[in-house]
């Protein structure tokens, strides 16, 4: 059986310097294209809704704009505000290694993550790291090394994997942390998972880049909640202050 469990930061967390953005496009009047092209590397996934004949086969679960798989060894963590309980991502954790995924609307004509792409490797370079693209299972996808402070006064480098992909009139972000991003044996079980999830885009307008919603699932209890604070606006921005998994080792 699959854990789930809700998560927050810590207080004394530091925020990030964000990502440059660019300007969105015009909003979505939330009707689907007639016919939408999938990209060529979605062919074993991420899903669309209308792709799948029943999203819970397989044991995944329901979380409003995502459906996320169960398994054996899988701990599901949901990362909501303390005073909305809005749920704002959803990690998923094999061994040491971690997946946050996050499922956003896109315009009708057109893909985003190069553009995000961009943005973050901009966002880490000017902290001072590094960001290399890699063709990765899943199509074009970001390795990066941020320098950190850690608690007891030491610096260190953190790494994680950004993945993109680019679905009808959505975009699903996933980044791989902990030892799934320098260590692809144990990164795999986790691209799996990103694979089985399917997206709930909706016919709701939406403008492109706004977070699609998500909710808690009823196994969640809140007597489990975490506090989370100061929840970033920018919702692509990898290093916003709010729920984050930056160290699993």
């Amino acid at each position: 059986m699959s854990r789930f469990r809700r998560r927050g930061r810590d207080d004394d967390d530091q925020a990030d310097d964000e990502p440059g953005t660019t300007d969105d496009a015009a909003m979505d009047d939330g009707e689907p294209d007639a016919v939408t092209p999938a990209p060529s590397h979605r062919g074993s996934g991420p899903w669309d809704i209308t792709e799948v004949d029943d999203p819970a086969v397989g044991g995944r679960v329901s979380l409003g704009g995502v459906w996320i798989p169960s398994g054996p060894g899988l701990e599901v963590r949901v990362e909501a505000e303390e005073e909305t309980g809005a749920v704002m991502a959803v990690t998923l954790v094999v061994g040491n290694g971690a997946l946050q995924v996050q499922p956003f609307a896109a315009p009708r004509s057109e893909g985003i993550w190069s553009d995000v792409r961009a943005e973050i490797r901009a966002g880490i370079t000017a902290q001072g790291g590094t960001a290399d693209d890699v063709e990765g299972p899943l199509g074009p996808e970001l390795r990066t090394r941020v320098p950190v402070a850690r608690t007891d006064g030491s610096s260190g480098v953190e790494p994680a994997r950004f993945l993109g992909v680019d679905g009808p009139r959505w975009f699903l972000r996933g980044v791989l942390t902990g030892d799934a991003a320098v260590d692809d044996a144990v990164a795999e079980p986790l691209i799996e998972l990103f694979r089985n999830v399917v997206v709930v885009r909706g016919p709701e307008a939406m403008a492109p880049r706004d977070p699609l919603p998500l909710r808690l699932p009823t196994e969640i209890t809140e007597g489990t909640a975490q506090r989370v604070d100061d929840v970033d606006d920018d919702p692509l921005n990898p290093f916003r202050r709010g729920p984050e998994i930056t160290e699993l080792h």
